[in-house]
């Protein structure tokens, strides 16, 4: 693989020093609020026996993973020639499942400002998804169109997990706005592991360990995606692109068989919909590679690849500084080199709208 080939890399997870860095973008009582008490989110995470992010990826001044840019740039930028990195944040992922409305809506308007200040600035490669709080979908639209059309923003982004299904017609506001402003809409895990608002991460209750609810992510999107695709809301914003991240692929081929199969036998129930289910996926939705599935042979992996038409539906991701962060040039093996190229950067380029 030459190492001088484009890429654009669709998860990136800067963040700040402290929360601090957000206050001076917050209106009171917020504001006050966040300075003295911290972002709140309710609910704690599963303990991890590699912790949660590269054990390289520590500023040496000592400071959080993913807020230092020149380490990035030294690890990530320059390492393995990004062209593009999509910076999805970190730490603000949890805001659609606080209890509240009208709080995590100015902390994801503040992470927005303070975004477009900070590191949008930091160097010519990066641009950024805004962040929205879901569960309040006026304001949340309000602020998609307030900010979507920054041209270097590209898409908007949302906890994987919502208090009810993403596809139903609450949250329509949210895809009207990203519709009319021409902006995709990205899922990303944030709060999956029941906090907040947020269900219990299985359906037959908790898992007792990490490794459970890891290899278990994908659950959410076949939720949120079937969800999408049946409520209709493609066929009503038919412009609408959505993006899923970090939840690996091989899952999607057998959703979408289950899909067609059953929408066949079933489809009085949704009449508006005008195509088989997996015509919707294929031809609105994008997924990103990390966390890579990793099969006993390299073909397996090209070969679904193929199933779910990865040339114009694949877009690759590391997750940087995570702990299972995917090196691009070993998740693209035995590809051949028109897909290389697809999943590396033109699929992306594509559908944000960058030059190469």
């Amino acid at each position: 693989m030459n190492e001088n080939f484009p890429i654009i890399d669709c998860d990136v997870h800067q963040t700040y020093q402290h929360h601090n860095e957000l206050v001076p973008y917050m209106d009171e009582p917020f504001k006050s609020r966040l300075a003295e008490r911290g972002f709140g989110y309710p609910g704690g995470m599963y303990y991890s026996v590699v912790g949660g992010v590269r054990k390289d990826s520590f500023p040496e001044s000592g400071g959080t993973p993913g807020s230092d840019y020149q380490l990035m740039r030294k690890q990530l930028l320059d390492h393995y020639n990004i062209k593009y990195a999509v910076l999805n944040g970190g730490a603000m992922l949890g805001v659609t499942l606080m209890t509240e409305q009208d709080y995590p809506a100015m902390l994801a308007k503040a992470y927005n400002d303070w975004l477009l200040e900070t590191w949008i600035k930091y160097d010519d490669r990066f641009i950024g998804s805004m962040m929205i709080a879901a569960q309040n979908p006026l304001a949340a639209a309000e602020e998609i169109r307030r900010v979507g059309t920054h041209k270097r923003i590209c898409q908007v982004i949302v906890s994987g997990v919502t208090p009810m299904p993403i596809g139903q017609r609450y949250f329509h506001p949210i895809f009207e706005a990203c519709s009319d402003v021409g902006i995709p809409i990205s899922f990303h895990p944030g709060g999956n592991q029941s906090s907040g608002t947020a269900p219990v991460p299985t359906p037959v209750g908790f898992p007792q360990y990490y490794l459970e609810w890891h290899t278990l992510l994908a659950n959410v999107y076949m939720s949120q995606l079937t969800s999408m695709v049946v409520e209709g809301v493609f066929e009503k914003y038919p412009k609408l692109k959505a993006v899923f991240i970090e939840g690996g692929i091989s899952w999607l081929p057998a959703l979408m068989w289950r899909l067609d199969k059953n929408y066949k036998a079933l489809r009085q129930q949704t009449p508006w919909l005008k195509r088989l289910p997996s015509e919707y996926i294929l031809n609105h939705c994008k997924f990103t590679t990390q966390p890579i599935e990793e099969p006993p042979k390299k073909k397996y992996l090209v070969e679904i690849f193929e199933m779910v038409n990865a040339e114009k539906t694949v877009m690759f991701s590391s997750d940087y500084p995570h702990w299972d962060f995917d090196d691009p040039y070993y998740i693209i093996r035995g590809m051949d080199n028109n897909l290389k190229e697809r999943v590396l950067y033109k699929n992306a380029a594509e559908l944000y709208g960058l030059e190469i």
